[in-house]
C-alpha cells in the first residue's frame, strides 16, 4: 500500500509539473501565462513577414530578361575513324591512327546551346564551343517558339565567343551592363536551356571575379559564380539585380558532369568589344609577341631560376621566327613584368599581350641567370579565326 500511494503522489507530482510547463509556454499572453513585455508579442508575431520581406525579389527581372535569350542549335560535320580498335587505347598507342589503312566516314553531330540577343536586328552572342567546328547549318528558337536560321558572324576561339546573325526585327534585347563593378558576394542570375529545358532562371552570387588559368580559353578573365549553370547553359545571360548583362555563361567546373556550385562566365565588357570586333570585322584582331609555350613558376622552379617567389611566367619553347625571339626572349627565360605591370601568372601575361596596341614597342622584363633584363619588344597582330555558313 505505502508503495502504491508512494506512486500516486509521484504521479501527479509529475503530471502537473508537465501541464505547468505546457501551459505556460502555449499560453497567449493574459490567458493563463506570463504577461510579455509590451511590443514583444507584436514583434515576434511579425518577425517571419519582416524577413521575408526583406529576400530580395527578382521575378519581374528575370521575366524581362528571359524574352532576350534563345536556344542555338548547330549541325556539325564530324569525321569518324572506320577502324574498329580506334577507341582502344592500347592499339592505338601502339600502332598510331589506323585511318590511313581503314578509312573514315563523315558524320553529323547536333550542338545544343543557348545564345543571348544583343541588337534588335538580330545579332546573338554565344560561346565558340556552342557553335562548333565544320558547321554545316545553324538555328536560333525565340522564346514564342520561332525557329529561325541563322549564318555565323565570326567566331573568336581565344575567348570562345561566336556572334550569329538571324533575320529578325524588334527583338528584345537584353541591356549591356558594365562587369569591372562586379563585387563578390553581388547577387546574379544565370539564364540558359539547361538540358534543353527552355528560359531556366537560376539564382546564386558572384564568388570570383578575374579567373585565370582555368583551361577553358587561351584568354581567360572570367567571373566566377555559384548560380547553378549545367550542359546548355553555355552562351546563356549572366544578368545582375538591375537585370543587365554582366556575362555569357561558359563553362562548369565539375567531377560529375553536372553543377557543383562553380561555373565561369565571360565578363560583358570583354564580350561587347569581341561582338564589335566580329561585327565590323569579321575577326578579332589582337597584339602578339610570337608563338611562346609558357609555364606556371612553382617554388622549385622558383628556386632554381633564383626567383624570390613564383611570380611570372616562364618561358619553354618559342618560335624562332617572331618578335619576341628577335628582341632577345630566349627559352628559360622567366617574364617579371609587362610594361612595368608585374606578372602573377601566365594568364595575366596572355591577357596583356592580346590587350597591347598593335604597331607599339613593349617593354618586357625578364629575369635571366639571376639578373632583371629588360627588352624591348615590338607587337605585332594575330587575328581570330572567321568562320561563316553559307
Amino acid at each position: 500500500m505505502l508503495l502504491v500511494l508512494a506512486g500516486v503522489v509521484a504521479g501527479l507530482v509529475l503530471s502537473g509539473r508537465l501541464r505547468w510547463t505546457e501551459d505556460t509556454n502555449a499560453a497567449p499572453a493574459g490567458q493563463g501565462g506570463p504577461a510579455a513585455p509590451e511590443g514583444q508579442g507584436a514583434a515576434r508575431s511579425g518577425a517571419l513577414p519582416a524577413a521575408m520581406a526583406g529576400l530580395p525579389d527578382f521575378s519581374g527581372i528575370a521575366t524581362r530578361a528571359v524574352t532576350g535569350v534563345v536556344n542555338i542549335s548547330s549541325l556539325q560535320e564530324v569525321r569518324m575513324p572506320n577502324s574498329p580498335f580506334a577507341s582502344d587505347p592500347f592499339f592505338r598507342y601502339f600502332f598510331g591512327d589506323q585511318d590511313e589503312f581503314f578509312g573514315s566516314r563523315s558524320r553529323r553531330s547536333l550542338s545544343l546551346g543557348s545564345g543571348v540577343v544583343v541588337s534588335p536586328d538580330g545579332y546573338i552572342v554565344t560561346n565558340n564551343h556552342v557553335i562548333g567546328e565544320n558547321v554545316r547549318e545553324v538555328s536560333a528558337v525565340l522564346p514564342d517558339r520561332r525557329e529561325v536560321r541563322g549564318t555565323i558572324v565570326g567566331t573568336d576561339p581565344m575567348t570562345d565567343l561566336a556572334v550569329v546573325k538571324i533575320s529578325a526585327a524588334g527583338l528584345p534585347v537584353v541591356p549591356w551592363g558594365d562587369s569591372s563593378k562586379l563585387k563578390i558576394g553581388q547577387w546574379v542570375l544565370a539564364i540558359g536551356s539547361p538540358f534543353q529545358l527552355n528560359q531556366t532562371v537560376t539564382l546564386g552570387i558572384v564568388s570570383a571575379v578575374g579567373r585565370a588559368n582555368v583551361g577553358v580559353a587561351e584568354y581567360e578573365d572570367f567571373i566566377q559564380t555559384d548560380a547553378a549553370i549545367n550542359p546548355g547553359n553555355s552562351g546563356g545571360a549572366l544578368i545582375d539585380a538591375q537585370g543587365t548583362l554582366v556575362g555569357i555563361n561558359t563553362a562548369i567546373y565539375s567531377q560529375s558532369g553536372g553543377y557543383q556550385g562553380v561555373g565561369f562566365a565571360v565578363p560583358s565588357n570583354l564580350v561587347r568589344r569581341v561582338v564589335d570586333e566580329l561585327v565590323k570585322n569579321g575577326e578579332v584582331r589582337r597584339g602578339s609577341i610570337g608563338g611562346l609555350e609558357l609555364a606556371t613558376l612553382t617554388t622549385q622552379l622558383a628556386d632554381q631560376y633564383g626567383l624570390r617567389d613564383t611570380r611570372g611566367a616562364l618561358v619553354l619553347r618559342m618560335a624562332r621566327a617572331s618578335s619576341a625571339y628577335e628582341a632577345g626572349l630566349r627559352p628559360g627565360d622567366v617574364i617579371v613584368a609587362f610594361n612595368g605591370q608585374t606578372i602573377d601568372d601566365t594568364g595575366l601575361l596572355l591577357r596583356l599581350i592580346a590587350d597591347a596596341t598593335i604597331g607599339t614597342t613593349a617593354t618586357i622584363s625578364v629575369s635571366r641567370d639571376g639578373r632583371r633584363t629588360d627588352l624591348r619588344v615590338p607587337i605585332v597582330a594575330t587575328a581570330s579565326r572567321r568562320q561563316r555558313t553559307q
